[in-house]
């Protein structure tokens, strides 16, 4: 019985090492990817993002960055900030029908921005380096995904272009993702008192009840001068006055 109890605590135990060690094997650490910053952002507003680029090689620098805008979102206005030892390249598309802008109609649209370093500007290794863009309005959309293709100096090319499905697992190569939530809606019709109107209110009606209170206290004094006042000519005349002789 003894024999039989160590044989099956043995095989349990060699049945978890070969669990854990397939488990281990297969699972290998997650890849740092191109993202943009932050991540969120409004309909119709104006936002300034940054794509934040890590280098996961271990021997070349990232020495071109491509950034394609989905097609499906033009955006009217789109302006970049500069990179020391980078240079950026627009490139433009026709867009149809044209989307409006502060009320005049915009025909091209941004489509792809080109970062390429200079001399010895790429991003090395275990570093990052980040390409802040402005851009706006932002469209009526839940999402926009940009496409990314990252370069090396040793010709290697990282493409950061799945796209994310609803429901699943992060792809291998995901797509930086902006997530834009509907602006707030104003408000309508007549609202209810603030607490601030409520508040002051309340001290209107304090204000009432100090002013009775301070109106009674200076009368008060008002009275008992004009008492000290009698009390004191009563006085002075006692002492003027002869005093009869018994």
């Amino acid at each position: 019985m003894t024999r039989f109890r160590r044989t099956a605590t043995a095989a349990a135990a060699l049945a978890f090492t070969a669990a854990a060690t397939a488990v281990l094997g297969f699972a290998g650490p997650a890849s740092a990817h191109v993202t943009v910053n932050p991540k969120e952002a409004t309909q119709g507003g104006y936002a300034r993002v940054a794509f934040r680029v890590p280098n996961e090689s271990d021997s070349a620098s990232t020495v071109k960055l491509e950034v394609v805008l989905p097609e499906n979102a033009p955006l009217g206005s789109v302006s970049t900030m500069p990179v020391p030892g980078w240079t950026v390249a627009v490139e433009k598309r026709k867009v149809d029908p044209p989307i409006e802008v502060h009320g005049s109609p915009i025909t091209e649209a941004v489509s792809k921005l080109t970062w390429t370093a200079s001399g010895d500007a790429g991003v090395k290794p275990g570093q990052f380096q980040e390409f802040p863009v402005s851009m706006g309005p932002l469209p009526q959309v839940d999402s926009m995904v940009f496409k990314v293709l990252q370069t090396y100096s040793d010709g290697n090319i990282s493409r950061w272009i799945d796209e994310p499905a609803p429901g699943a697992e992060e792809p291998e190569h995901p797509a930086p993702v902006l997530t834009l939530a509907a602006a707030a809606a104003a408000p309508s019709g007549s609202a209810a008192p603030s607490a601030a109107a409520v508040a002051t209110t309340g001290d209107d009606d304090d204000d009432e009840g100090n002013g009775l209170a301070v109106g009674l206290g200076v009368a008060g004094l008002v009275a008992g001068l004009a008492g000290l006042v009698l009390g004191g000519l009563a006085f002075t005349r006692t002492r003027r006055e002869p005093v009869a002789k018994p």
